[in-house]
């Protein structure tokens, strides 16, 4: 971030300072990141004490600080230098986003974010008045990886900073604006919600002059209660971003498109065709002769202002071109032009792990490591590019979709899990492992069963050691396996240990 000495921050952020005197934090320069693990603390650099499922940050912080932090960001004095800030101050938003506020049992964690997001406002407001192009974006899926591959259009033009992973919500997003400098030129920010006000609330911390909205989905049902309250809280990134900004919406999703009535800004409108889509007007930047290859990694025809340039994605999945098209759009605006947008698409293979991860092992086993998130849109996204790859092998190949719960559903969580165990049939998925023994799991093995699958094509397993176990028994060389869950199901050191192990498999089926 900027150099801020400490009194300057405590004055930022409405803190008192503690353990050190106002001459020493006047002259004490945090030069370093702003971290809320004591064991990434770099010299110069600010420790967040914050509360965890472990442990309190705050019984960290002379770690922090032996370790070369400037100071601590804390809600209690903790014996060494520290900015201490008020347990009861709140801020917008701040009740539920991040999830080490489900730790906050006294307030601190409430009282540091909304410290932590101050501080972020006033350095954003510092570079953005010195240039910096803020970038936002949002959607019920495809956030993290349309954020990648914006980042990787936008690094030819600048210096670009994005957040590692899905740093997404009210810890994340604030601690990803700090990373950002004097040299920067471009910050590149997802928002997520699971409440009405969250992406206004991060919004207001960087307002963005570039937006791109992805989708409305059923990703977090269960918090929002309805579809239109999900399209609400999409709508609030476009109506943040001021009349001298750019909106842009994928109009293949005609919630979407009706966002357009919702912002100042002037509107840019991307899609899969020129001549068939949900918004009245058309797209100004749309894809056209959409092919896969057979690990389904699309290549089309990009057009824009009259021109047209050859795409081959690197990353897998026909959903990624979506994703690609608001990419392109985006550095497009900020002066790219068409053969370089479509150059650092194909350079852009996947940047944060397990999203789309595909690795094919030493013995042709191919892994989709699709663990991190999954909601119902998602998820019928990755059963599509593991049937695509699995149709594009050898006949005698099979493919295997290894599922687990997709969390904050709700009341659709039984119906959205029934819906994916008929999907994985209609697709023509060989397998069909159903991790976990909750109601929504069931469902899913259930809807597969009613759907035609039965005998060993559709199985049930109560944990991922299960399913391991199965996995090693039964995959011949050559087959193609899914992996995908919400995180809280814990199948990523699953889909990690299937892609590194090669135990002994049956004989190969070319």
């Amino acid at each position: 971030m900027i150099e801020l000495s400490l009194a300057q921050i405590a004055d930022i952020v409405g803190g008192r300072l503690t353990d050190i005197g106002a001459d020493d934090a006047a002259a004490t320069i945090v030069t370093g990141t702003v971290e809320f693990d004591s064991r990434a603390v770099t010299v110069g650099g600010l420790f967040l004490a914050l509360p965890g499922a472990r442990s309190d940050g705050h019984d960290f912080a002379a770690s922090a600080v032996a370790a070369g932090a400037a100071a601590v960001l804390a809600a209690r004095p903790v014996g060494v230098p520290a900015i201490v800030v008020d347990p009861a101050t709140l801020h917008p938003g701040s009740s539920g986003t991040a999830g080490v506020l489900e730790y906050d049992t006294d307030g601190s964690g409430a009282a540091v974010l909304g410290a932590l997001a101050k501080l972020a406002a006033a350095v954003a407001t510092e570079l953005t008045a010195g240039g910096l192009t803020i970038v936002g974006i949002t959607g019920s899926s495809g956030k993290t990886s349309t954020k990648d591959l914006i980042a990787a259009v936008l690094a030819p033009l600048g210096e670009v900073i994005a957040p590692p992973g899905s740093f997404n919500n009210e810890l994340g997003h604030p601690w990803t604006v700090l990373r950002a400098t004097p040299s920067t030129d471009y910050l590149v920010l997802e928002m997520s919600a699971r409440h009405p006000g969250n992406i206004a609330a991060l919004a207001e911390i960087a307002p963005p002059s570039i937006a791109a909205v992805l989708n409305v989905g059923t990703a977090h049902l269960g918090e929002f209660g309805s579809r239109e309250a999900i399209a609400a809280t999409k709508s609030e990134l476009p109506q943040a971003v001021p009349a001298s900004g750019v909106v842009i919406l994928n109009v293949d999703d005609p919630v979407v498109a009706q966002m357009a009535d919702k912002t100042a800004a002037r509107v840019v409108r991307v899609g899969r065709s020129s001549d068939a889509l949900a918004a009245e007007e058309g797209a100004d930047i749309w894809a056209e002769n959409v092919i896969l290859d057979p690990l389904a990694r699309a290549g089309f025809t990009l057009h824009a202002g009259g021109a047209q340039a050859a795409v081959s994605l690197a990353v897998h999945g026909d959903h990624q071109v979506s994703n690609a098209l608001c990419a392109a759009a985006v550095a497009l605006e900020c002066g790219a032009d068409l053969d370089q947008v479509a150059a650092a698409l194909g350079a852009a293979g996947p940047a944060s792990r397990q999203r789309m991860q595909v690795s094919t092992r030493g013995d042709g086993v191919t892994v989709i490591n699709d663990a991190y998130n999954a909601n119902p849109d998602s998820m019928r996204a990755g059963l599509k590019a593991l049937a695509w790859m699995g149709r594009e092998g050898p006949p005698e190949c099979r493919s295997w979709a290894v599922l687990g719960e997709m969390a904050e559903l709700g009341d659709d969580a039984i119906s959205e899990h029934d819906r994916i165990g008929r999907l994985a049939v209609r697709l023509d998925v060989s397998r069909l492992i159903v991790v976990g023994t909750g109601r929504p799991m069931s469902a899913m093995l259930h809807g597969a069963v009613m759907e035609g699958s039965w005998g060993a094509e559709a199985t049930a397993v109560a944990d991922t050691d299960a399913a391991l176990n199965l996995l090693r028994a039964e995959l011949r060389a050559g087959d193609v396996v899914l992996v995908k869950a919400s995180n809280s199901a814990g199948l990523g050191a699953l889909a990690d240990a299937l892609a590194t192990d090669v135990p002994p498999v049956g004989e190969a089926c070319r």
